[in-house]
């Protein structure tokens, strides 16, 4: 189990929200490269690094910070957050990301999706899915759409798509341990490989995850829990 530090970017400093919801914010640190380094010289495999504002409003805001991480780190990035056209997708991976990820425009154009999948590659892409009671939603988790989190992978899993971060959106910064049922059957169902997010809080909570590992779940977002002390980098990576 890859236990991969998340930097969520809002006004250019480290926050976490809770539930996705922007009013609801918590500043963490402002200078995510400091943060980036630590985690790195922590001995981090890969950082997650999402964009709120762009998620928030559908177009990059954070580019100058992004961009200075990318310089900087060694580790493979990956990056989402108001990823909403084609041409976002090719500038980050232009820019050295490995891995970009995508949510909205694969439910609002999902033929421009599959054609990203042709051009990059399916280990390139991760399909961001992010349920609000079994159902999908988009645009930073702002807008909830009629499919199930399933489906929404089984369709693009056709097309080429290798891996999925799933989100249980009401266990999002809360503490409350993720969604280990859903995300088990998500692997299960979909074939995929699984990047697992949301409430994780403990050691125990990896444990739990690590327990699902063989259907697929082979790595963990965690972000609040090391702002807040309660998983320390040397005991994960």
């Amino acid at each position: 189990m890859i236990v991969i530090p998340a930097i969520d970017l809002k006004e250019g400093k480290c926050v976490r929200l809770k539930q996705g919801i922007f009013s609801d914010k918590k500043v963490y640190a402002d200078d995510p490269l400091a943060v980036a380094i630590s985690y790195q010289e922590a001995g981090a495999k890969r950082l997650h690094l999402i964009d709120l504002d762009g998620a928030e409003s559908g177009v990059t805001a954070n580019e100058q910070t992004i961009n200075a991480i990318l310089e900087e780190l060694t580790i493979p990035v990956q990056i989402g957050g108001g990823i909403r056209q084609l041409d976002d997708i090719n500038k980050w991976l232009a820019l050295a990301a490995d891995r970009v990820i995508v949510s909205t425009l694969a439910v609002q154009a999902p033929d421009e999706f599959k054609q990203a999948l042709a051009d990059f590659g399916g280990e390139k892409l991760v399909l961001a899915v992010d349920a609000r009671k079994g159902k999908v939603a988009i645009k930073g988790w702002q807008e909830d759409v009629d499919i199930t989190a399933v489906d929404l992978a089984v369709e693009f899993r056709d097309a080429g798509l290798q891996r999925v971060l799933y989100t249980d959106i009401s266990r999002d910064g809360m503490f409350s341990g993720p969604n280990i049922e859903s995300t088990k059957e998500l692997a299960i169902k979909s074939g995929l490989k699984v990047i697992a997010s949301g409430g994780i809080s403990s050691l125990a909570d990896l444990k739990a995850l690590e327990d699902i590992e063989l259907y697929g779940v082979d790595s963990a977002v965690v972000g609040k829990a090391f702002y807040e002390g309660r998983i320390k980098p040397e005991d994960v990576f």
